[in-house]
């Protein structure tokens, strides 16, 4: 036991006095006669025996009294087992991710943490706080307040390890209280039971007050008409089932399509029609859980001729002109032996129709029209060599060409889900005309887009994430296969000649690096800005002679509508969205904070942290039993006569 006032122990020698006062008979007792004392002398002795056992009663009790009174004063204490955790750093961890825009009783979650740690955290208080996007080194509450107050939601999830690598990083070998405060949604942790068994750690669940949630999950042009784009929206309901949302389609501030959305299955696919011309505008839901995904931005572009050119001879290319017609397409055609390789780059598509040699050069020159952005579709010549083949295909990635069969295939299978046919089949089509072939190639290594009854690819395709290349297993002439004649070829040659760039919605989710090939060319001093009225970045840049190719990274960290300028030009319109991580709500995964001590506020952790980190006081003990005396001494007066 120690005191914080051990020199008051020195009034312990005051006892003394009640000693002497009580051996020493200050008081005179004065005698009285009584005609008869004969009777009363039992009484006398029995009196005087009474007398002496109060005074060394009271005597006792007086002189515990008074030593309690000065140990309390003294203030003894036992050093607590935790008390060297005064010196602990408190680290804050706060989730700012989307799903803490959810509304619980008093408002937004994160909205109420922030005001509950303004609210609760002493001035005094020195601590760090880490969010998903902001880091607070050794603060105080006074000093972050503005920053806190206008804290934004981040497209970032909370990832807690990669807060806890922050920490220890900077607060190696400290000891550390955690807090960490998080609606937990599509949390995954390694490090949570190692925190727990080192650390004090609680853990704030600020719990939602709606228990369901509506977002927009893509957009896209599903069908193109004489005046109309056809734009298919498909919304996902999460939680509790949703009765109906209100849908509306705006451009300039003005809707141009509204509907309302009946939720019968969690998963539900709509489809709108708007003008066919430019367009740049927002589909909203109006929903009243998270807000961040009620919106999807989308540009459309007015479409541009791809540029499509076929190497082959002009018999073999004939059928091919009635597909890329002149309305849609610049299409040309051009034999192997007078093709001006200089015309490749300005092309989307170049389509190798039955050619009888690939020379290398031509391979060379294709690969880095592939790696530019373009489009690349090989039909082999049943005449060509498998090792011809296989080094040409080698520029393109793993497409690997095997021995010529003769034997006779029928084509199956079509990929609805391959890009090549996403908005070409409206249900999948398990009975149809058959298409054949009399001979083939066998064909691996690559993504199979049409396949023949016992599996083997027909067509096959990779992607370097801007250009494609096809690769056919055999050839189409009419003498080999009935392929040119079925409905079929329509969709899947017309697909292959188009530009992702150049047709359809411009729209990129946020976070995942895509890439833009534009058709401009820039000095080594220009640069090309994506902006908006209240936004800007300059993304990555890479020169492709007559093309610039951009990548987003991460930027930008806002979603909305975006320009794309060149020295104050617009070249063109792009939107961005924020990826539907954060829109499942009943993804909650909490398993993983088990281990730490769940509270509900920020002043349970401080009080539990200050009673933690005491001394256990036991002055108040010493009070309770100068009290306990005083009233002791009461009855002993009283009681004892």
């Amino acid at each position: 036991m120690q005191f914080k006032h051990p020199e008051i122990l020195y009034f312990l020698f005051l006892l003394v006095i009640p000693i002497l006062v009580h051996l020493f008979q200050l008081r005179r007792f004065k005698k009285e006669y009584f005609t008869n004392v004969k009777l009363l002398k039992t009484l006398q002795t029995q009196t005087r025996k009474s007398s002496q056992i109060k005074k060394w009663l009271l005597l006792a009790t007086r002189l515990l009294l008074l030593s309690c009174l000065i140990f309390a004063f003294a203030q003894p204490y036992f050093e607590h087992d935790k008390a060297t955790k005064k010196s602990n750093e408190l680290i804050i961890l706060l989730d700012n991710s989307f799903s803490m825009q959810a509304k619980g009783p008093k408002g937004e979650l994160l909205k109420r943490s922030i005001q509950e740690l303004l609210e609760e955290l002493p001035e005094n208080q020195t601590f760090s706080l880490l969010t998903n996007t902001e880091i607070f080194w050794d603060t105080d509450i006074k000093s972050i307040q503005k920053e806190l107050q206008n804290l934004s939601y981040s497209a970032l999830p909370f990832q807690l390890d990669y807060l806890l690598n922050q920490v220890e990083i900077k607060k190696k070998q400290v000891p550390k209280d955690f807090i960490i405060i998080t609606d937990a949604l599509q949390t995954e942790s390694k490090k949570a039971a190692v925190l727990a068994e080192n650390h004090s750690v609680y853990f704030i669940q600020p719990q939602t007050e709606y228990a369901s949630n509506v977002c927009i999950q893509n957009v896209e042009i599903s069908q193109v008409m004489d005046q109309f784009y056809e734009l298919e929206i498909t919304l996902q309901s999460f939680g509790l089932k949703q009765k109906e949302v209100p849908l509306s389609v705006i451009s300039s501030n003005k809707a141009i399509a509204n509907t309302l959305v009946q939720f019968d299955t969690p998963k539900k696919v709509i489809k709108i029609t708007i003008p066919k011309k430019e367009f740049q505008g927002t589909v909203h839901i109006d929903d009243q859980s998270l807000t961040y995904d009620n919106d999807y931005y989308l540009s459309i572009s007015t479409p541009q001729k791809p540029s499509v050119l076929a190497i082959g001879s002009p018999a073999q290319n004939n059928f091919l002109s009635r597909i890329f017609t002149a309305d849609e397409f610049n299409f040309k055609s051009n034999e192997l032996k007078s093709l001006d390789y200089n015309q490749i780059e300005n092309q989307e598509a170049i389509l190798l129709n039955e050619l009888d040699d690939l020379p290398l050069a031509l391979g060379t020159t294709l690969k880095a029209f592939y790696e530019k952005g373009g489009n690349i579709v090989l039909i082999p010549n049943q005449q060509n060599s498998v090792n011809t083949l296989n080094t040409f295909a080698a520029n393109f990635g793993a497409t690997k060409y095997a021995a010529l069969s003769t034997t006779e295939k029928q084509i199956t299978t079509i990929n609805y889900s391959h890009p090549l046919f996403q908005a070409v089949f409206e249900k999948k089509v398990t009975n149809f005309q058959y298409p054949k072939v009399k001979s083939s190639f066998d064909l691996s290594g690559n993504t199979a887009v049409l396949q023949y009854e016992d599996q083997a690819i027909f067509v096959g395709s990779s992607t370097n994430q801007l250009g494609n290349f096809y690769a056919f297993s055999a050839p189409i002439n009419k003498q080999n296969s009935n392929f040119q004649n079925a409905p079929l070829i329509v969709p899947t040659l017309y697909n292959m000649g188009q530009n992702q760039n150049k047709i359809g919605s411009i729209a990129y989710t946020i976070g995942e690096n895509q890439s833009l090939i534009l058709e401009t060319s820039l000095s080594k001093d220009e640069a090309v800005v994506i902006q908006n009225k209240a936004y800007s970045f300059i993304p990555m840049q890479q020169l492709l002679n007559a093309k610039c190719k951009l990548s987003f990274g991460d930027y930008p960290e806002k979603a909305g509508n975006y320009e794309v300028i060149k020295n104050q030009e617009s070249l063109k319109k792009i939107s961005f969205n924020y990826a539907r991580t954060e829109s499942d709500i009943t993804a909650i995964n909490s398993g993983n904070f088990d281990t730490f001590t769940k509270v509900n506020n920020v002043s349970t952790v401080l009080n539990d942290l200050a009673s933690a980190q005491s001394n256990s006081e036991i002055w108040k003990w010493f009070i309770m039993a100068t009290l306990l005396l005083l009233c002791i001494e009461l009855l002993i007066q009283k009681m004892i006569k």
